[in-house]
Parts: C-alpha cells; sequence; structure tokens
C-alpha cells in the first residue's frame, strides 16, 4: 500500500514489543505520519510525553506488565488526543478511558488510519 494522503502531523508511539513498534511505526510513515518519538516503557514514555512535541499519541495498555494510566494521565493534561493499542479489547483499558478510541491488536493499515482520522477530529 502507499501513503494516501501528505504529511498530516506527529505521533508519539508507545509499545514495549519492539517488533510491533517498528511495524506500527513503518504503517504510520506508510499513512503520511511522522513519528514524533517512541517508548518501551512507562518511565520512558513519561520522560518523552513531558518533553516531546506531537499531534496524537498511540499507547500500548499493558507495558511491560504495567498499565499505561500515567502516560495517559500526563498526556490528557497536556491536552493532546491519544489512542490506546491493546490485545485486550476494550474490557482492558484503564477503566477512566474506556471512552476513548481503542485498537485491537493486531489491526491493519486502514483501521488505524481511520481510528487516527477521528482522533484527530475530536480534538
Amino acid at each position: 500500500m502507499t501513503a494516501t494522503r501528505p504529511s498530516s502531523g506527529s505521533v508519539f508511539l508507545v509499545e514495549d514489543e519492539v517488533m510491533i513498534r517498528m511495524m506500527v511505526a513503518d504503517m504510520l510513515e506508510e499513512l503520511g505520519y511522522k513519528v514524533a518519538a517512541e517508548a518501551g516503557d512507562i518511565a520512558e514514555a513519561l520522560r518523552l510525553a513531558e518533553s516531546t512535541e506531537f499531534d496524537l499519541a498511540i499507547l500500548d495498555v499493558n507495558v511491560n506488565g504495567k498499565v499505561i494510566s500515567p502516560v495517559a494521565d500526563l498526556i490528557k493534561a497536556k491536552g493532546r488526543p491519544f489512542i490506546f493499542a491493546t490485545g485486550y479489547g476494550s474490557s482492558g483499558l484503564p477503566e477512566q478511558y474506556r471512552d476513548r478510541p481503542a485498537l485491537q491488536k493486531p489491526f491493519q493499515l486502514d483501521a488505524l488510519g481511520k481510528t487516527i482520522e477521528t482522533a484527530l477530529r475530536g480534538r
């Protein structure tokens, strides 16, 4: 597949599985987004969420056995939209964020693109 539109923003990606993170980064670039930063653990994600400029975040719900809530809280406080990526379905989302968009792993390029567009529109 090829990108269907020009670059349209930057994404902060938090995923502990390196291969999945690389695959999602490739998908984002194919959709025309720039990866602003990537994190593989909660501490790194908190540091980068604080110091990096981005338009949207994609957050794995379970990062090395820890729930992503502290990172989601920080991103919410900064007023940035975010999407969860989870293999557990919507019931696996932190309770306070069950109204947020979520992608069920594994997801396809089209689903990623549509979910990002929805999250950015609702900003």
